[in-house]
């Protein structure tokens, strides 16, 4: 007995039609088309799924910078400072603070310095 596969082929070709819905000409209608039009944007969505993580970190540093140069400080310093006073916050949160909390990001970052000035008056102290 033949084995026929019109139900499957239906099937399959209408989910891809599904995802190619709104593709220009022959790229939402023909199927070969459609077919390589949505693998290929399934790759990119991969793809970008995977940069949005880094997308995110830059601008969360790019805030940071901004908000810590206005209170006199460059953002490398700053994190450097945020490690030695043990400070727990990632930059998620002070990007957030920097822009939706500006007193509070002030705060932390008139901790941080008043904590290396501390260490640097310690320093001098133990060299003499």
């Amino acid at each position: 007995m033949r084995v026929r596969s019109g139900a499957y082929t239906r099937r399959r070709k209408k989910d891809v039609f599904k995802l190619a819905k709104g593709y220009y000409g022959k790229l939402g209608s023909a199927y070969r088309q459609a077919k390589q039009q949505v693998l290929r944007s399934l790759k990119f969505q991969y793809i970008d799924r995977k940069d949005r993580k880094g997308v995110f970190r830059r601008l969360w540093i790019t805030r940071i910078n901004a908000a810590v140069r206005q209170l006199g400080l460059k953002y490398s310093e700053f994190i450097f400072l945020l490690k030695t006073a043990n400070v727990k916050l990632d930059r998620k949160i002070l990007a957030y603070l920097a822009v939706e909390e500006p007193k509070v990001f002030s705060k932390i970052v008139e901790f941080v310095k008043s904590f290396s000035d501390k260490k640097n008056k310690n320093s001098i102290q133990t060299s003499l």
